[in-house]
């Protein structure tokens, strides 16, 4: 059987997916082209996709027969795949649950503290070379120790956020889901995104991509919010209603923002770079090298599952 992965690995995971399967790994950090996912459709068994790789249903009606019957993607989420054109012609979709908590958790922590803090907004002063020294008015910032924090998904990461926020800085924890969770620590289970928006310092996305969530974050959430409130992002970019946001943030409807995703990544706005209030990564979530080739493993794992004709681990 013949396996591609779509982006390089970490050294660990390369190693394997050669020794194991013989794998032909894609040089190019890119996401695929039209012809490379249609290729990949037709000349391979198994295919490792990743963020960006767009198996959307065009692609599946091009290859109406492929030879290919697993996508493993390398990631938890998977919006970027049609799952249901996979399986309508033979594909099975898994994903890389897990590995991702920890890391992406501590991501939504970083660009909490970063923006309420001013630590980007400081840290571009001191390079610039035009700091004065300190003084008791300068960069005055939010206060995030005890404050009231809402979390917009209740899964995994929703919960890891969520213990962070509660057991490291004491903050009192709302957060909003399909049903009230049993939780480990106390935490208001809200009715609705509005009455979440209006009683909270920070709001923090975690919900999956999709169109179930598409601009679940929208013109309304941001006006319902305090205008001392900061909007964190580290789910998928479409998740929030980017020029809503930007609209948003130019009215001082809200504080500040810091965002790990973008709706249309990899392009993010000039008026959002202009912004010293907004905090801006280039989709860290779960950039380290043990999370990754954890990740990797995970996907191999599934693959390996597939070629011995066992049961999926991961199946969505």
């Amino acid at each position: 059987m013949k396996l591609w992965i779509t982006r390089p690995m970490t050294p660990a995971v390369e190693a394997r997916a050669i020794q194991e399967f013989n794998a032909e790994i894609r040089e190019t950090t890119t996401p695929l082209t039209h012809d490379e996912m249609t290729r990949a459709l037709s000349e391979f068994d198994m295919v490792v996709p990743t963020l960006g790789d767009q198996f959307g249903e065009q692609v599946f009606k091009d290859v109406p027969a492929p030879q290919c019957k697993l996508l493993a993607n390398f990631g938890v989420g998977y919006n970027h795949i049609d799952v249901s054109a996979a399986q309508a012609v033979g594909i099975e979709v898994t994903n890389t649950p897990g590995a991702v908590t920890d890391a992406t958790a501590d991501i939504a922590m970083t660009l909490l503290l970063s923006t309420a803090r001013r630590a980007g907004e400081g840290e571009r002063l001191v390079r610039s070379g035009n700091w004065q020294g300190w003084h008791p008015t300068q960069m005055l910032g939010h206060h995030v120790t005890g404050k009231r924090v809402g979390i917009v998904g209740m899964g995994r990461i929703g919960q890891a956020i969520a213990r962070r926020c509660h057991f490291g800085f004491g903050m009192q924890v709302a957060y909003l889901a399909r049903s009230a969770k049993q939780l480990d620590f106390a935490a208001d289970f809200m009715p609705d995104i509005l009455t979440l928006a209006s009683a909270l310092d920070f709001l923090v996305v975690a919900v999956p991509g999709g169109a179930d969530t598409r601009h679940l974050i929208n013109a309304q959430v941001l006006e319902a919010m305090k205008t001392s409130a900061i909007l964190v992002n580290i789910a998928r970019g479409e998740v929030v209603d980017e020029a809503a946001l930007i609209s948003g943030l130019q009215a001082g409807q809200i504080a500040g923002a810091g965002l790990d995703v973008y709706e249309f990544e990899p392009v993010v706005p000039n008026s959002l770079q202009d912004m010293e209030n907004v905090t801006l990564l280039p989709h860290l979530g779960t950039a380290t090298e043990e999370v990754r080739t954890s990740m990797g493993h995970m996907a191999l794992d599934n693959v390996a599952a597939f070629v011995q004709g066992r049961a999926l681990p991961n199946p969505v």
